[in-house]
């Protein structure tokens, strides 16, 4: 009896043994082989991004072919396991994607093209939203694009349109979703909605022209942005978003201008931290060194526009307080580098907390996305109708003054008067552009 029971422990201890060595065995398995798990693509206006969901980093090469044009992508210790996503005819620069093993533990990705291509290519750490990604940009060889300083400062001194150009950034898109609601709603789907009702208002007025810097759900970077607007020739820049916040209870809309001293609060800190993080999405190259250098003219020029951001931001928050609850009574200050252009007025709008349940609802709503809209519409009227220039020059003393009023910034009462910032801040021994409700100023003529 003794001996059967020996023997069946025995028999039972060797069942156990054996299948803790096949899960031994399979978890290494598991942990030798990558995989891509997902693939998706997106389009903008630019470019075409092949967006490969990884489970772990890789290695990998991209090269380019002629006769007929494509990408070969090859990646090392890698198994293809999901599904390759159809292009439609009518797309501009990919016609077909194959893929197949390569060497037995290695992936080839075929990327077939209608015209030659500049690819980029880079790898994304993990984010809430996403894990591990490799990055394929094709950039077609047949758009030419110059972002270095010397183009910007030529843009910058042509002559503007008749009428007034307004920018219209709808925040994040494509591969950046920005923040996420309790019902799953999506920031980039939401503003970009705000953003095209705000566009379709300013090109009702009939000194006024909209530029949607971001037309569909695809990624810009923070300084492409921003250089898409000046490109345009914009008057005005405005950038729009909804908040997020840990305690869902916070609730209310915000206007932000640039700050290059700091933020005005810890929270204006971490939001413009998060923001700037998000132009990692765009991947790290050693090709845009003229981008740097561009970025940096830029912020030593800055100064020139932020009164006019600053009055620009009090028109629009003073708007958006007629709409609903608002975060802050006071225009914001952060460093957000999409409010780094040198010449156009530039401001960021958080309409909402897309994570408290109730703003989420009402930025769902087609209602509402058309009054915070309008709350912006009418603060981009009221700021050009304080920048309007006399048909005729107007004759005035050399010792007119001039008694400073709620709202008013130096900048403003410069381009009123049409003299120079400089000018006047030397007629009234300034050496700073701060003003006192009340104070009484000497206008040189």
């Amino acid at each position: 009896m003794l001996m059967k029971k020996f023997t069946y422990i025995q028999g039972s201890i060797a069942i156990i043994f054996g299948i803790l060595m096949m899960l031994v065995s399979s978890t290494c398995s598991a942990v030798g082989v990558k995989k891509v798990e997902s693939l998706r693509f997106w389009t903008a206006p630019d470019h075409t991004r092949l967006v490969f969901g990884i489970t772990s980093p890789v290695s990998h090469k991209v090269f380019v072919l002629d006769n007929p044009p494509r990408i070969v992508l090859d990646i090392e210790n890698v198994t293809f396991d999901t599904e390759l996503p159809s292009f439609s005819a009518g797309h501009k620069v990919v016609s077909l994607l194959r893929q197949a093993a390569r060497n037995k533990n290695d992936l080839r990705v075929v990327i077939d093209l209608k015209e030659t291509v500049r690819p980029k290519s880079f790898v994304l750490k993990p984010n809430a939203d996403y894990g591990h990604r490799l990055v394929v940009d094709l950039y077609p060889k047949s758009q030419q694009t110059n972002n270095s300083p010397v183009a910007i400062k030529k843009a910058s001194n042509t002559p503007q349109n008749k009428k007034w150009v307004v920018a219209i950034d709808a925040g994040h898109g494509g591969e950046d979703p920005g923040a996420k609601g309790y019902r799953g709603t999506r920031e980039k789907t939401v503003v970009l909605a705000i953003a095209k009702k705000l566009a379709a208002q300013v090109n009702k007025q009939p000194n006024m022209k909209a530029y949607l810097v971001r037309s569909g759900d695809y990624y810009i970077g923070l300084r492409q942005r921003m250089e898409k607007a000046r490109k345009a020739r914009a008057d005005l820049f405005v950038s729009i978003h909804a908040d997020a916040f840990r305690n869902q209870q916070a609730k209310g809309s915000s206007v932000y201008v640039l700050s290059n001293r700091g933020a005005s609060s810890e929270a204006a800190r971490w939001l413009a931290d998060s923001e700037n993080a998000a132009d990692l999405v765009g991947g790290v190259s050693l090709d845009d060194k003229d981008d740097m250098l561009a970025s940096v003219l830029l912020d030593l020029s800055q100064n020139a526009t932020e009164d006019a951001s600053a009055t620009f931001a009090g028109e629009v928050l003073k708007n958006l307080k007629g709409v609903g609850h608002v975060h802050k009574k006071q225009v914001q200050r952060a460093g957000f580098m999409v409010l780094k252009s040198p010449d156009i007025p530039s401001i960021l709008v958080e309409t909402a907390f897309i994570s408290n349940r109730q703003e989420e609802a009402n930025l769902r709503s087609s209602k509402h996305q058309t009054k915070i809209a309008t709350a912006i519409m009418r603060g981009v009227k009221a700021y050009f109708t304080q920048q309007r220039v006399p048909a005729r020059p107007t004759t005035r003393l050399a010792k007119t003054t001039y008694k400073i009023k709620r709202g008013d910034t130096l900048s403003a009462i410069a381009q009123r008067y049409q003299i120079s910032l400089v000018s006047l801040k030397k007629a009234n021994a300034m050496r700073t552009n701060r003003i006192r409700i009340g104070q009484v100023i000497q206008i040189p003529s």
